[in-house]
């Protein structure tokens, strides 16, 4: 059967980074969403554009629509980018053909690392660096493990990002809690709180990924990159970022959970870097990242290798080059963000500084969704920058 690619979440950066990636070597490759048109969908490497229920709010609804597109234009290779879409895919793989390609493990080796309680006390059994942890399951539980702690911030961690349950998808977030009284408010504002979550120390410290490719418990290759700008300044998403030097603690770290679960697909995993230089876990995501496309400039091509590694084909040996890649209208948002704040936050002379460092990025910064050679991306993405602003 003529190979047939589906990527979805297509409104995702990673999304274009894949469908390019792909479609660049010749493969044929649709894009998905749930909206009629989509920031992958317009690139001139994608051969359908295809438009789904979403996802959130009507999860079942979201897979029959999946199993309908795979039917009708015989897919062979599924992508889920985001989590909502993977645990949904997840959830009911086994009514999947039996042609169709999933690149990820067995259902119980994505849940040891995506729940986040489970994957903390793998973490322990295995000598990974944790900060200090209580597991709650509900508010109550919260509540009472609160009243014996004696140091703050502490940071309250739902199970998952993405929680599926029968009707929906419910997004949750990590909350910093500075006092005890911000913490139970917290506990009691936020229904997803009635799930599991976990309870731990601050670590004061810089955040760094790893990010792998295995195949079912080999490893392929990793690659890492170092933040420059981020979307709010203060920690976010990141704008502008370059290719690093793999940070040998971490990986090993990485590797160790990787392995024990067999792991098999690609997969990001985080950790906060303390001042002495301790790596402690913070997640484990089962998908693609957002700067995926700066990994295919330099010369680590994650959709490609992945495709290659599940469908059996050999794999070429990678060889990273340092590179830097910029979101521009992300960094365009960054420094609109740094203008309009206080000079308490920014003296002028910082200001200025930063409208330069916008407008010189430097020589070797290729933009991550304007590229000559495939320019409708970012006309829609402009498109849908300046409605947004109209609003």
């Amino acid at each position: 059967m003529k190979p047939r690619i589906l990527v979805l979440d297509g409104n995702q950066r990673a999304s274009l980074a894949a469908v390019r990636s792909l479609g660049s070597k010749g493969l044929w490759v649709a894009a998905g969403e749930s909206s009629p048109c989509s920031l992958a969908g317009t690139s001139r490497f994608c051969a359908e554009r295809l438009h789904y229920p979403d996802p959130f709010s009507s999860p079942r609804k979201f897979f029959e629509d999946i199993l309908q597109i795979i039917d009708r234009l015989s897919i062979t290779f599924l992508l889920p980018i985001t989590e909502a879409t993977t645990y949904i895919v997840l959830a009911y793989r086994s009514e999947l053909p039996g042609h169709v390609i999933l690149p990820f493990p067995d259902t119980q080796a994505v849940e040891q690392l995506a729940n986040k309680n489970e994957l903390f006390a793998l973490a322990q059994r295995l000598d990974v660096p944790v900060p200090e942890s209580v597991q709650c399951r509900g508010i109550e539980e919260g509540l009472l493990a609160l009243t014996k702690l004696t140091q703050f911030p502490v940071v309250l961690k739902p199970y998952k990002s993405r929680i599926l349950t029968d009707s929906t998808v419910l997004p949750t977030q990590v909350v910093i809690a500075g006092t005890r009284e911000e913490a139970e408010l917290a506990l009691e504002q936020h229904a997803f709180f009635e799930f599991p979550y976990t309870i731990q120390s601050f670590i004061d410290g810089t955040g760094q990924g790893i990010f792998a490719l295995f195949d079912h418990g080999k490893s392929i290759c990793y690659f890492a990159h170092r933040r420059l700008r981020e979307k709010p300044p203060g920690g976010g998403v990141s704008v502008l970022s370059e290719s690093a030097p793999v940070n040998e603690q971490l990986k090993a770290s990485a590797a160790r959970l990787l392995h024990a679960v067999q792991w098999h697909g690609v997969a990001m995993v985080e950790f906060r870097v303390a001042e002495d230089g301790v790596g402690y876990l913070m997640e484990v995501n089962p998908r693609f990242w957002g700067s995926l496309q700066l990994a295919i400039d330099s010369g680590v091509d994650f959709p490609w290798l992945l495709y290659l590694v599940s469908t059996g084909a050999e794999v070429p040996q990678t060889q990273w080059q340092q590179r830097r890649v910029r979101w521009l209208l992300g960094d365009l948002d960054r420094l609109y963000l740094v203008l309009k704040a206080p000079g308490t936050s920014y003296s002028i002379a910082q200001k200025l500084g930063e409208v330069w460092r916008f407008l010189k990025p430097g020589l070797r910064t290729r933009h991550e969704v304007n590229r000559w050679r495939d320019l409708r991306p970012f006309w829609f993405e402009l498109k849908q920058y300046l409605l947004a602003l109209r609003k």
